[in-house]
């Protein structure tokens, strides 16, 4: 992924000042809309940095008429509380595996399941395909909750936990912290650990305690969340990489103008490509930082975790997505 970055930054760049020169001088004056967008994680995790450089560019591209507010580690409330909200009017948005939103569209569900993609382009390129938008206009009409972009890469999920790992045995009965939605949930099952679905603000703290025997997060989130303070190994197994989207409720984007949309969703996917590459250049550093601390980080064969998930698909109905999926990026 990392041969992606220097692209991502050229791409958001000329973007960015392309929306900044061009849509800003056609937007018409109007009532100025704020967007409070939250977050469960920290101001330095690469999704608090692309949040805050969305909203420098938002409001600069649209005179200030769309005005982004910016909330860090859980201000607003965990993610589902700020999609609750989302859904129930509230001028509130978030960043959100895209899984939890396949309550309301199944298929959504693809995003988020395991081993599907191998490098962040291949997401970038399927968030942004025909079918995959036709999802996000159906989450619309059946969710009230609209997606500005979903390619926002938080990374790959490893296992946490406090003994060696070298295959699913290893997890057998481990409690370990996932997020509560299907795909998730069996990914996790499969993989021979007992999901357990918990709030991201009370992972340390549950882990700290005893409350969980293991998690599984992305390398930054791991960094920002001191997890390696409460556990003592590592794996780096990958099996999920975090792709996700930025969701605010269609109640308050339907204040925002039609100009105006298009310079916040042109926006959002090039911020998103912003952050991604802070998340690809980010994640090598956060791992190795997290081993001078005394963490054990290891590689692991894949291929056992691979085959224990290929179910997985079948159980969730989600093969003629996998499909899609495959065809959108000609494999």
């Amino acid at each position: 992924m990392t041969r992606t970055l220097s692209r991502l930054r050229r791409a958001a760049t000329a973007a960015s000042l392309a929306a900044l020169t061009g849509f800003a001088l056609a937007a018409p004056a109007g009532a100025e809309t704020v967007l409070r967008l939250g977050t469960v994680l920290s101001p330095n995790d690469p999704m608090g940095q692309g949040l805050e450089k969305f909203a420098r560019d938002v409001e600069e591209a649209t005179g200030g008429e769309v005005v982004v507010e910016v909330f860090h580690n859980s201000q607003l409330g965990d993610t589902t509380e700020m999609l609750d909200q989302a859904r129930a009017g509230a001028n509130v948005g978030t960043v959100t595996d895209v899984a939890r939103l396949s309550a309301f569209v199944p298929s959504l569900a693809i995003m988020s399941a395991p081993f599907l993609f191998d490098t962040y382009e291949d997401a970038d390129k399927f968030a942004l395909s025909p079918e995959y938008l036709g999802w996000g206009e159906e989450l619309s009409e059946k969710a009230g909750l609209v997606m500005l972009a979903s390619n926002w890469y938080q990374g790959p999920r490893h296992a946490l936990t406090q003994g060696p790992v070298a295959g699913p045995a290893d997890l057998k009965g481990l409690r370990m912290r996932t997020i509560g939605a299907p795909i998730w949930i069996e990914t996790i099952r499969a993989m021979g650990a007992e999901p357990t679905p918990m709030a991201w603000g009370e992972v340390y703290s549950a882990l700290q305690l005893g409350a969980l025997d293991a998690a599984e997060a992305q390398p930054t989130a791991i960094w920002g969340a001191k997890l390696y303070e409460v556990v003592k190994t590592v794996t780096k197994t990958g099996h999920i990489q975090l792709v996700t989207a930025l969701v605010i409720g269609a109640d308050t984007w339907d204040e925002i103008s039609a100009e105006n949309q298009a310079i916040v969703r042109d926006l959002a996917v090039q911020d998103g490509r912003y952050a991604s590459g802070l998340t690809i250049e980010l994640g090598e550093k956060a791992l190795a930082d997290v081993a001078a601390t005394g963490v054990t980080v290891s590689e692991v064969d894949l291929a056992p975790f691979k085959e224990a998930v290929s179910g997985v698909y079948a159980t969730l109905d989600l093969e003629e997505e996998a499909a899609i999926v495959k065809r959108v990026l000609g494999e």
